[in-house]
């Protein structure tokens, strides 16, 4: 019933910025930590970065001082700020949420994930 979906992707040159958003819609009671999650080809997910409900973020070291997280509760969104993007940061980027709903307990909810492209 709880359904996330990334957008702001796409195909960009070194230095440039790209501005990623995930929104949640369905029956949600609450949502604790939201995150952002990268994976390119031939590699490992990783974490990128982690807001949680009190607003405590961490940051990937691969991206620290670059990134930016920020979270919506309103909305029941999270958004990425990418700045001074650098081709190895080329990857689809997942969002997840930790969310509780009106019928279960807490679990993770991920996105189908949208598409980072860096040029050199």
């Amino acid at each position: 019933q709880v359904r996330l979906v990334e957008s702001g992707g796409g195909l960009v040159q070194a230095g440039g910025s790209l501005r990623l958003s995930c929104a949640a819609s369905g029956t949600i009671f609450s949502i604790n930590a939201m995150a952002w999650y990268r994976q390119a080809p031939g590699k490992q997910r990783e974490l990128v970065a982690l807001v949680t409900s009190g607003g405590t973020t961490i940051y990937g070291s691969s991206v620290k001082g670059r990134f930016t997280i920020s979270r919506d509760n309103a909305e029941n969104a999270v958004y990425l700020q990418a700045n001074n993007l650098k081709p190895e940061d080329t990857a689809i980027y997942f969002c997840k949420f930790v969310i509780n709903t009106i019928a279960s307990s807490a679990m993770d909810y991920w996105g189908k994930g949208t598409l980072v492209t860096v040029s050199s």
